[in-house]
Parts: C-alpha cells; structure tokens; sequence
C-alpha cells in the first residue's frame, strides 16, 4: 500500500470501461433458484386467499365490537379460533 497517499488500493484511477448488461427481471429470479409456474396458479391462489379471509372476517366484527380501526392479530386468532382452526403463537 505503500506510495498510494489516501486513495487506498488505487480507487479512482479510472481505467477501461467494461458494457454494463442490465438483467431482465426473469433472469435474476433464475440466477436465484425461481421457478416459473403457470398463471392459472394465480387464479387457484387468489380465490382460496378469498374464501380464508371470508371465514377471517369474523375477526372484523371483533374488531368493530372493541370500537377500534385496526384489526389485531388477537382479533384474528380469536376468529379462527371460533372456526375450530386454533393457531398458536400469536399470544392470547
């Protein structure tokens, strides 16, 4: 490092400038181990997400019987507890 000054290990020397490639969104989900799936999956997905949260709007009635805006994460485990589908650690 010696016969440097302050710039280290030479920063700011400049040099040959290398093209840039800007990878395309699919690629770099690729490079880190996405698969592609089909978009009928969405579909399947989006009205399953639908019903669960038809069944969690009991947690809304709770919600608004507390007089509050905001629904609790207790609200929802009080709801799906009422459903029979207890989930633990989420306190209460």
């Amino acid at each position: 490092m010696s016969g440097r000054g302050k710039g280290g290990k030479g920063l700011g020397k400049g040099g040959a400038k290398d093209h840039h490639h800007k990878a395309g969104s699919s690629s770099i989900g690729q490079s880190g181990g996405v698969k592609r799936i089909s978009g009928l999956i969405y579909e399947e997905t989006r009205a399953v997400l639908k019903s669960f949260l038809e069944n969690v709007h009991d947690a809304v009635t709770y919600c608004e019987h507390g007089k509050r805006k905001t629904v609790t994460a207790m609200d929802v485990v009080y709801a799906l507890k009422r459903q029979g589908r207890t989930i633990y650690g989420f306190g209460g």
